[in-house]
């Protein structure tokens, strides 16, 4: 099977698993091409059979660039298996699930998307990309009263294994 990986990044969390989504496929025996939505270059899904999405979440929103290359490529999309991963903090938390849920929603009525299956894959803390504003709004927002304090540094989310788990099945149905 040919399996095309289009992802977008802000802080290279969402990078990172696209990368590693590609090694899963390919363990899996499967060939596979990743493609980066900044990119500037039109997507070919010419020979591709299933395409996994990911994208992170920032302010209640995946990128607009990633939004718009969706809808874009909507009947190619809806022509092929495809899986959504959408990577967020708020899925790190179990009392966030629902509102990682309601972004994935939100993204789908912009874009007219259906994907065949989605997961809420855990992001990243990258205070080196963070400024003063953004630090606040991490703390007081994105993080208010969990317990993780963003001072103590970097920190992954990730379930590397939960994530997959999820890739596996994918393939299986």
């Amino acid at each position: 099977m040919n399996v095309l990986i289009i992802y977008a990044t802000v802080e290279g969390q969402t990078g990172k698993i696209a990368r590693f989504a590609a090694e899963e496929v390919s363990k899996s025996g499967h060939d596979v091409a990743l493609f980066d939505a900044e990119d500037v270059a039109p997507v070919s899904f010419k020979g591709v059979d299933a395409v996994i999405l990911a994208a992170p979440v920032h302010q209640r929103r995946h990128p607009k660039s990633f939004e718009i290359l969706l809808q874009a490529n909507r009947q190619e999309l809806e022509d092929r298996k495809t899986l959504l991963i959408s990577v967020s903090l708020n899925a790190a938390f179990p009392e966030g699930l629902e509102e990682a849920g309601d972004y994935v929603t939100e993204m789908k009525m912009r874009t007219g998307l259906k994907p065949d299956a989605e997961v809420l894959a855990a992001g990243a803390v990258r205070t080196r990309h963070y400024d003063y504003f953004a630090m606040q709004v991490l703390r007081h927002v994105v993080l208010r009263g969990r317990e993780y304090d963003p001072s103590a540094g970097e920190h992954e989310f990730t379930d590397w294994q939960a994530l997959s788990s999820e890739i596996s099945k994918f393939f299986e149905t």
